[in-house]
């Protein structure tokens, strides 16, 4: 996929000992997750997604989760959650690791046995902030994350 976003950094003065120093700082990048969930098992996959997939991606391979919704875009049900992310080689192999992990696999090996299948197309996109966005090379993780 052709990508026209280009990576952002924002250059920082810091003083250290009465010194100015420039301390170049990169902007955070969101990724939009958006998975389309059914409604006959979508308990099964919200207690699939929190119990299991969401721990291991936390856990394991460091992944930020900002937020995460259900909504309804016509008949379709969806599942969103927005992941933050210092840069784009970081969250490529965070996805690899935790793709490639056991336990991972054995989980959605069983659970899509009992339940069918749980997810169908999943959109991913990810979101550069612009110049003037208040969000611009700022977290936006809360100070004090949940586990």
């Amino acid at each position: 996929m052709a990508r026209n976003a280009r990576a952002i950094s924002v250059t920082f003065r810091v003083t250290f000992g009465g010194r100015a120093t420039s301390v170049e700082k990169p902007a955070m990048i969101q990724q939009l997750r958006i998975y389309e969930i059914f409604e006959h098992n979508k308990a099964a996959f919200h207690a699939r997604f929190r119990d299991h997939a969401a721990r291991i991606m936390r856990s394991r391979y460091g992944f930020k989760i900002v937020a995460m919704w259900e909504t309804k875009f016509g008949e379709r049900t969806e599942f969103v959650y927005l992941l933050e992310w210092p840069d784009e080689a970081t969250k490529t192999a965070a996805w690899a690791a935790f793709m490639a992990d056991a336990e991972w696999s054995d989980i959605k090996r069983v659970t899509h046995a009992e339940h069918g299948l749980m997810v169908g197309q999943i959109e991913d996109r990810l979101l550069m902030p612009v110049d003037y966005s208040p969000a611009h090379a700022t977290s936006l993780m809360p100070t004090e994350a949940p586990d």
